[in-house]
């Protein structure tokens, strides 16, 4: 009972805030969807219903209340060959399977990889994305008529001011509204949403794929849905923790991975192409008050009564109004202090950083430039940490043993460093290499410290390996050679 009610409160402690926001979110969700869906090469239909799906889902099912997921550009460029090649129901059924993809991953934790992302690849990330939004509006501000740049003027000082006399309701919303009944008042000739495509005017209905079910099949199916379930659950993951940093609230990354997959399988069963987390709209909803999963839910649901019972007040909306709120989301989403801390940041942050934004601009890929910006950011830790290692000699006092004491993480980045700086060839009789202030990590630095051993032993070199570690030894056990080589070469002689 009292799980019940926790759970009630959670979804009612903001309703107004998360309704309101709710609605601007629907509203912003038209002409992207709309866009993704001729990205896609398949009916506006195929987006609409997608968004109005997959949100009224992951309202239920996700793991990062106020986060709104919908149709995506990140997916939408992932269909494209499938779609041209075997059709949309094809499509339906590789989403089907990006979803069963997504479940796996929650049910493997693989949620808890987003450690592993750094903050200069999110700062990079989510400046990137901001250039995508504000260069996905300028087809709407490029040969318009006059009238469109007064709208978009004027929505941004409404968007921009309006919070100064009241925040009771989003100023994106009122600056919809009031656009929308300036165009209609005064008859302007602007592009509107009944501009964009054919609205649909019936509920999304329900249907399997029609494909065979075969291995043919499948063999077509799975690179696409695996490559559209990493896309879709790197998008979404990045956006919570967005989100999580936003509201000073925690997520639940694995319940957000299953969430995705529910999500996903739906919106394919009711006519919907695949999609994710949108940090625009999710943006736009965090920034107009919302909290809790009421405003995910109003955007999904509000979205399915515009379509069907509102279609021809929301065929009037002017597409400057939308676009007026992007704009406000592309210059809110930047980090602008990242720009300023590029010289006090460490050179290697911000290398990191501004790959990342190079890469996702230039590719319009997010996946592969939070993957670039990971990569560096592992190689430029491993040499951080490679540096703190070392390697210092001791002669005994009879000239006869070699003592080496190696400090520090030994592993593939430091491995060359350790094995260069034991001196082989040294007059002596016997080398000691004490690493009890060391640590092997991997098979590089067994490797290592197998060629420093049998290279010694080459050269007439007793070798005495000591103060391994537990978690050492271990390793050295399992995968070393020189002490097998020894022991083999014992036993031959008896």
């Amino acid at each position: 009972m009292q799980a019940s009610t926790s759970s009630l409160r959670r979804w009612f402690a903001n309703p107004r805030a998360d309704i309101l926001s709710g609605i601007v979110v629907a509203l912003a969700l038209i002409p992207e969807a709309i866009g993704f869906s001729v990205i896609a090469g398949v009916d506006p239909k195929v987006g609409l219903y997608a968004s109005v799906v997959i949100a009224c889902v992951i309202a239920f099912a996700g793991g990062r209340p106020a986060m709104i997921s919908a149709a995506t550009a990140a997916t939408a460029v992932v269909m494209v060959d499938l779609v041209r090649v075997h059709g949309v129901q094809y499509l339906f059924a590789a989403t089907i399977l990006m979803g069963v993809f997504q479940i796996i991953a929650g049910l493997l934790k693989l949620g808890r990889l987003m450690r592993f992302v750094s903050q200069s690849v999110m700062t990079g990330f989510v400046n990137a994305l901001a250039i995508l939004i504000f260069m996905a509006q300028l087809p709407e501000l490029v040969g318009v008529p006059p009238a469109t740049y007064a709208l978009l003027g004027l929505g941004l000082a409404v968007i921009y001011l309006f919070p100064r006399l009241t925040t009771a309701i989003p100023s994106p919303l009122v600056a919809i509204i009031v656009l929308t009944g300036i165009t209609a008042a005064l008859g302007l000739d602007v592009r509107t949403i009944g501009h964009l495509g054919e609205l649909p005017s019936t509920l999304p209905s329900f249907a399997l794929p029609a494909v065979p079910m075969t291995f043919e099949t499948l063999r077509i199916l799975a690179p696409v849905a695996l490559t559209l379930a990493a896309v879709g659950l790197l998008e979404s993951l990045l956006t919570a923790q967005i989100v999580d940093d936003m509201t000073d609230t925690p997520s639940n990354k694995n319940r957000e991975c299953i969430g995705q997959g529910v999500a996903n399988m739906a919106s394919a069963l009711f006519g919907g192409m695949g999609g994710c987390a949108m940090i625009g709209q999710s943006v736009i909803n965090v920034s107009s008050g919302a909290r809790g999963r009421l405003s995910t839910l109003v955007a999904g649901a509000f979205l399915l009564v515009l379509l069907v019972a509102l279609q021809d007040l929301l065929a009037i909306v002017p597409v400057a109004a939308l676009t007026a709120v992007m704009l406000m989301v592309s210059i809110n989403t930047f980090s602008w202090r990242s720009l300023l801390r590029l010289r006090t940041n460490p050179p290697s942050s911000s290398i990191v950083m501004l790959a990342t934004v190079v890469t996702v601009v230039a590719t319009k890929d997010l996946a592969i430039g939070v993957l670039v910006g990971v990569l560096l950011s592992g190689v430029f830790f491993a040499g951080k940490v490679s540096r703190l290692s070392r390697v210092t000699s001791e002669l005994s006092a009879d000239g006869l043993t070699r003592t080496y004491r190696v400090e520090g993480q030994v592993f593939f980045a430091s491995a060359g460093t350790f094995s260069d700086a034991v001196d082989i060839l040294q007059p002596v009789n016997r080398i000691v290499i004490d690493v009890s202030e060391a640590h092997f990590w991997d098979l590089s630095a067994v490797g290592a410290l197998d060629r420093v051993v049998l290279k010694a032993r080459r050269q007439g070199r007793e070798v005495e390996v000591v103060g391994l570690n537990a978690a050492s030894a271990t390793l050295v056990e399992r995968f070393a050679v020189h002490d097998k080589l020894k022991q083999s070469a014992t036993q031959t002689a008896h």
